[in-house]
């Protein structure tokens, strides 16, 4: 494993990936112990790509991916990815998109266990009410990446 850190509007962010495909991006209280800080073209790439993001220069993010996770997690993420920027989603939404309508608090626990937040955009994803919900940031950081989209005054 190899990472590298990364100082952003919201923190600092850790980097993580196995050389080929970007595996994590993890939160300062998240850091988790293993790997070493390297330079590998997964990791420059995606620190260039998220410091076009928080200038608003990017929408899109072109990485390879590898979370590991189940087929649902995955179905999950893939419908987070779909989440256009500048727009958010419910938990009910996720849920009825990926054809499992009753699986409103699997949904949530899955994006909750997005190992690639900002990229997979989980902090699109609010309550049914409008109310922001958990992130794994923190709410305050989830209020930053919302309003830089510009969903949020």
């Amino acid at each position: 494993m190899n990472y590298c850190f990364l100082d952003s509007p919201i923190g600092r962010l850790r980097l993580v990936s196995d050389g080929e495909k970007l595996l994590r991006i993890e939160f300062p209280q998240f850091h988790q112990g293993d790997g070493e800080p390297a330079q590998d073209p997964v990791l420059a790439s995606c620190a260039r790509q998220l410091a076009e993001y928080f200038r608003g220069e990017r929408q899109h993010f072109d990485l390879p991916l590898g979370a590991q996770g189940t087929h649902f997690q995955h179905s999950v993420w893939a419908a987070l990815a779909r989440i256009p920027h500048g727009e958010t989603r419910s938990y009910r939404d996720i849920a009825q998109a990926i054809g499992k309508p009753s699986a409103v608090r699997a949904v949530g626990s899955a994006n909750g266990r997005n190992p690639l937040p900002i990229v997979v955009p989980c902090h699109r994803v609010i309550g049914a009410d409008g109310s922001l919900t958990g992130f794994a940031g923190g709410l305050q950081a989830k209020t930053c990446l919302l309003q830089l989209e510009g969903v949020l005054p």
